[in-house]
């Protein structure tokens, strides 16, 4: 017989006698039953979270968010008519342009520093990301700019991307295929916002004030739609950040 045989011979009996023979003695008034699964309960698990949101964006997100763009050109059909220079306010990160090879390769988090160079591994910084214009055109809100266009509505997209940004910004929307826009607007180099309602809704104030209707605010964040300053609000999906 070997020493290992002695070995595992050992431990065979070690975990009888915990578990076997401890156990047909134990005093039954002592005894402590396990809980059976459904009393297992945690909170909300980040690691789970992470593969629903990855799950969506790879089932049903298209879908859900088409049928909000959908929504919109219906509104904008109904509505262009009606006002002598109509308008149409668009977000654009998670509403024109999509953001998801670097989101996904963040792990969901946010990181402003740093090159993406290592994609579709992480981390990429957001102010790389920005500046290699890489972010893709999501479908329907291109479309959606299409059907705005063949109504006379004009479009103006406010971002909470910087100032220093704009020309990159301008450079992706112009690659991902939207044209003849009527306004990009950006936060200043420097602001610090409480919310977005801070800065995008007194710039849809200053479209008004140059004569415009605007028939709606799109975004994938309610404060991309507070403040006012449109007819309409509409909410795109967006399980994979917040913005107050």
């Amino acid at each position: 017989m070997s020493r290992a045989t002695v070995k595992c011979g050992l431990a065979a009996l070690l975990v009888a006698g915990l578990f076997g023979i401890q156990a047909a003695h134990a005093d039954p008034a002592r005894t402590v039953i396990a809980p059976s699964p459904a009393s297992w309960t945690q909170p909300a698990n980040i690691g789970r979270l992470e593969l629903q949101a990855t799950a969506y964006h790879d089932g049903a997100y298209l879908r859900d968010f088409a049928a909000v763009d959908d929504q919109v050109a219906a509104w904008l059909r109904a509505q262009a008519p009606r006002v002598s220079k109509p308008a149409l306010v668009l977000d654009i990160d998670e509403t024109a342009l999509s953001n998801w090879e670097e989101i996904k390769a963040n792990g969901f988090g946010f990181f402003s520093g740093g090159s993406c160079d290592h994609l579709p591994q992480g981390p990429c910084g957001f102010t790389a990301w920005q500046r290699e214009s890489r972010a893709t055109a999501l479908a329907p809100t291109l479309d959606l700019v299409a059907i705005a266009r063949t109504l006379g509505v004009a479009v103006f997209f406010i971002t909470g991307r910087h100032d220093p940004a704009k020309a990159d910004t301008a450079a992706n929307l112009l690659r991902a295929g939207y044209h003849d826009w009527a306004g990009l607007s950006l936060e200043p180099e420097g602001s610090h916002f409480a919310s977005a309602v801070d800065f995008k809704a007194p710039v849809r104030a200053t479209i008004e004030a140059r004569g415009y209707t605007i028939l709606a605010t799109v975004g994938d964040q309610r404060s991309d739609l507070l403040g006012g300053h449109a007819m309409r609000g509409f909410l795109l999906p967006n399980p994979f950040y917040f913005i107050p």
